[in-house]
């Protein structure tokens, strides 16, 4: 048995081994950091998802979730502020688009809302202010405020204007 021990001792110590085995473990650290940098580099890019599958299937229903849609408002007609005693009549007709269509129930049934904000908005507007392309996008800023306030948790994109009349 001392001789099967002594021979082992002999295998460890000889110096040809101890430098293939730093070799060896060397060349495995660098295999498990290249592919660990691989598979980060898939991850971040966004193709890991898509390659186990998983991606596809959420991006659909994004797609799905995210289409905005658009709701008509009645038209409304009302007089500006003009400070004097003639009358200056706006006639509006909008569309208001929502971010996800499952929220349009919440926006129709506060529609009389919506369309009281537009009116006592309106109403203390004067002519001037709605002259141009500013004071169409300070119009559009106002009223998108306003919905926002009414219906808080249903996310407005934007207010669609079909048709501005003053007369």
């Amino acid at each position: 048995m001392s001789k099967a021990a002594t021979t082992e001792e002999l295998e460890v110590t000889e110096p040809g081994t101890k430098k293939s085995g730093k070799k060896k473990l060397l060349l495995l650290v660098a295999v498990v950091i290249l592919v660990a940098a691989i598979i980060a580099g898939l991850w971040f890019s966004g193709l890991l998802p898509h390659l186990l599958g998983g991606g596809k299937a959420k991006h659909e229903v994004a797609a799905v979730n995210e289409k905005p849609s658009l709701l008509d408002v009645a038209d409304v007609v009302t007089n500006l502020d003009t400070g004097t005693h003639r009358a200056v009549f706006v006639k509006l007709r909008a569309k208001i688009e929502i971010a996800h269509m499952a929220d349009a129930a919440a926006v129709t049934s506060n529609m009389p809302r919506i369309l009281d904000a537009f009116q006592t908005y309106l109403r203390s507007t004067r002519p001037e202010e709605l002259h141009g392309g500013e004071g169409t996008y300070r119009l559009r800023e106002a009223l998108i405020n306003r919905i926002d306030s009414i219906v808080a948790p249903v996310q407005i994109l934007d207010v669609l204007f079909v048709e501005v009349l003053i007369q």
